[in-house]
């Protein structure tokens, strides 16, 4: 009991719940309808309708005179436009928490869009970007992580962002989190006990140990955002560009590392005269591999204008691949390119090292320096490795991590201030009121349920759900 004589739970954050305030955003009343299939002509395709009048579009729309059976995929047919395969997931066991009726038919744009626009004349909406998961996360199916994980399983295009985002779907990281939670509800309410009950001098927590617990919820917090930075890598990628004089086998490897040939090779030097780019997967990590223009000094304006795109896209790489020739002499051009990526993140990489003639010798002792041959393969998976660790990422990444996304990396440094504010001020004794304590550890609450979802604005929700395609 509080001071003002009712029960207060640190947990109730009914009048923060977007579930309470989100009638504004989209009427969750209506039936919606979309294609859920992506655009184009295929063997299948799919339309969802969802709400709570699916059961009776669906039936206004199919031959058939009984109703449907909750998941019994039913051979049927829409009038007048296809034979169909309707399905019913009653609520509140679909994904959205509605009644939700799909229905496959023939995958042309046409006969689903004459199946939506059937569905429309019936009194169903056209579903918003993302309205779909919305509503899944409006009524509890999913929390604001699993949601976001829908969108990155979506956009996932190597096996390992598939799989973290699988792993986010179910619910790795709101676990975490809610661990978290239950450590910081527990010191918070005896916290608040202690100060409710003053005058009798109990001490539900020891003041002396306010310290130690705050330090425990900060290393976990800790460890969750040391992996955001990997995470994030998995998940957006990262731009690696290939630089170095003509000649020197830029090309040749960029096309070793893309597994296909993407540039022409020739001896004839400043061959590539424009920035070439390919996305590959390494070791699950999504690079946008740029290969560019040979650097030297040229009357043509076309290579001209060539050689200052390569020094703008490497003054944007998160890694530089600063190529030397490993069979000719050090040259004055060599120590230039040298000279000038330094300070950057690189790797030096001494391609033909199987005509080895006389070696170049980078003399910068903190840069990785890699040997390969492009032309027979000879140390490409030893460069695969350097980039992934020059990048921020461990060859071996089969723990993936629990954080991947900008907006929960960004909340968990602010939580992390909050708590390193409220253990700051527990260690420094008897002389610091509980209430101090209090409003950072409530913060650090707070902050942490707005990844989850349980504390969000409409329009953080609008933000996040209008980048999904529509049909989901």
């Amino acid at each position: 009991m509080n001071r003002r004589g009712s029960w207060h739970d640190p947990r109730d954050n009914t009048n923060h719940d977007p579930r309470s305030t989100i009638h504004g955003m989209f009427s969750t009343e209506d039936t919606i309808v979309a294609i859920a299939t992506p655009p184009g002509r295929g063997g299948l395709g799919v339309v969802r309708i969802s709400g709570p009048s699916a059961q009776s579009v669906a039936t206004s729309l199919l031959e058939r005179a009984k109703p449907l059976r909750p998941r019994h995929a039913t051979l049927t047919r829409v009038r007048g436009v296809d034979d169909v395969v309707a399905t019913l997931f009653a609520s509140p066991q679909s994904f959205t928490g509605d009644d939700v009726v799909e229905i496959s038919a023939h995958g042309s744009p046409v006969v689903l869009q004459a199946i939506v626009d059937a569905a429309l004349r019936e009194g169903a909406r056209l579903a918003e970007p993302g309205e779909f998961t919305l509503r899944a996360f409006l009524h509890g199916r999913l929390d604001l992580v699993q949601a976001e994980a829908v969108a990155d399983l979506i956009d996932a295009v190597t096996p390992l962002q598939a799989r973290s985002a699988f792993d986010q779907l179910e619910g790795t990281l709101t676990r975490a989190i809610s661990t978290i939670d239950a450590v910081l509800f527990d010191l918070i309410a005896r916290l608040e006990a202690s100060l409710d009950f003053p005058e009798e001098g109990y001490h539900f927590i020891e003041p002396g140990a306010v310290a130690d617990a705050i330090r425990e919820v900060r290393l976990r917090v800790e460890a969750l955002g040391a992996e955001s930075r990997r995470g994030r890598l998995m998940r957006e990628g990262a731009q690696v560009v290939i630089v170095g004089k003509p000649n020197v086998g830029k090309s040749s490897i960029f096309n070793s590392l893309a597994g296909a040939s993407r540039v022409i090779v020739a001896d004839q030097a400043g061959t590539t005269r424009d920035l070439v780019t390919e996305r590959v997967d390494v070791a699950g990590i999504p690079v946008t591999l740029v290969d560019t223009a040979g650097i030297r000094e040229s009357m043509d304006l076309v290579e001209r204008e060539g050689v200052d795109r390569a020094k703008g896209a490497a003054a944007v790489a998160a890694l530089l691949l600063v190529v030397f020739d490993r069979s000719a002499p050090w040259t004055v051009e060599d120590q230039a390119i040298l000279e000038q990526t330094f300070g950057r993140p690189r790797l030096i990489v001494l391609n033909k090292c199987d005509q080895r003639r006389e070696a170049p010798d980078p003399a910068v002792e903190e840069t990785v320096v890699v040997e390969v041959s492009a032309r027979s393969g000879s140390g490409m998976e030893e460069l695969r490795v350097a980039m992934l660790s020059a990048l921020g990422a461990r060859p071996d990444l089969r723990d993936t991590p629990a954080v991947s996304n900008l907006r929960h990396a960004s909340l968990l440094e602010t939580a992390l201030s909050s708590l390193v504010r409220a253990e700051a001020a527990a260690s420094a004794g008897p002389a610091t009121p509980e209430e101090f304590i209090l409003i950072d550890l409530q913060q650090a609450r707070a902050v942490l349920e707005e990844i989850t979802g349980r504390r969000t604005s409409d329009d953080l929700l609008r933000h996040i759900f209008e980048r999904f395609c529509i049909g989901k």
